[in-house]
């Protein structure tokens, strides 16, 4: 059995693979910040045995991305450039998680296949990238899988939380929500990206990019009223333009991913991201 070796265990995405490859029964080994810290490029990885990597490190407050960008450049990029070289002299696979925030600045208003040029709109979009670039110019066994929106029981550690649960407790808190309408992305489940990992891996699917996203897309505001009709909180969702929520970093008007190849790599179905709300919200006890 090959041993994995997860780095960014703690994470959101994460937690959710420590948990899937329990229920799994793979040789998988946790490898947190305590353990090897990512922003220090003198950190070695002579300690670690493994055969696959997954790197799920990752720099992702977008805004402190955007004022202080030299974190997300040593995280985001040189460290996956540093992993897939100690992979490559391994000969072990890399998974080098990356996201939809690669795109943005294109013109295409359909959901994104992984043929599309990138085209980032902000730091952390752009260190991303270039950790997809390095990553594949160092070792010619790397799966980059592009997630996106994520939502998971862990919540996103960096962020102190998800969105499932800041729309949740505003929601009630305040009883009206204003949410942007005219961002356009794909609302995906850590666990359903996570299960996904490991079945690319247990397919033993080709290098290259895959889009490990839900079915359908949705924007912003689409996606916090279905949370709050979902979840029975007694408030009000409005629509507004991102021009009335301005933050330090862009994000992208249009991220929407098609992820067609992951269901023809897998041989299934990705299951739409309103089933995996539901049943994260079953699973937080908000349903």
């Amino acid at each position: 059995m090959p041993r994995i070796a997860l780095f960014g265990a703690n994470g959101q995405l994460g937690s959710d693979l420590v948990a899937l490859a329990g229920q799994r029964a793979l040789d998988l080994v946790p490898v947190t910040r305590a353990q090897l810290d990512a922003t220090d490029p003198a950190a070695t990885f002579d300690d670690l045995a493994f055969d696959i990597a997954i790197n799920c490190v990752a720099a992702t407050r977008v805004d402190d991305c955007e004022t202080d960008p030299s974190p997300a450049v040593a995280v985001n990029a040189h460290f996956a450039g540093r992993l897939a070289r100690v992979c490559a002299a391994r000969g072990a696979r890399l998974v080098q998680i990356s996201t939809d925030y690669v795109y943005g600045g294109q013109a295409e208003r359909e959901p994104l296949s992984e043929d599309v040029g990138r085209a980032p709109v902000n730091v952390y979009g752009a260190t991303k990238a270039l950790g997809e670039d390095l990553a594949r110019l160092e070792h010619d066994d790397v799966i980059v899988a592009r997630v996106a929106s994520l939502f998971g029981v862990a919540g996103a550690s960096g962020k102190g939380g998800n969105f499932v649960e800041t729309m949740i407790r505003f929601g009630k808190a305040r009883g009206r929500l204003t949410v942007v309408d005219d961002q356009v992305m794909s609302p995906t489940g850590s666990w359903d990206a996570g299960e996904a990992i490991l079945d690319l891996i247990a397919a033993q699917a080709p290098a290259g990019v895959y889009h490990v996203v839900n079915g359908g897309v949705a924007s912003w505001c689409e996606f916090a009223r279905a949370i709050i009709a979902k979840a029975g909180v007694a408030a009000e969702v409005a629509p507004i333009p991102t021009r009335q929520f301005p933050t330090p970093a862009r994000r992208p008007p249009y991220s929407a991913l098609s992820n067609a190849k992951l269901e023809a790599a897998m041989g299934r179905a990705m299951p739409p991201w309103t089933d995996a709300l539901d049943r994260y919200l079953s699973a937080k006890g908000h349903a």
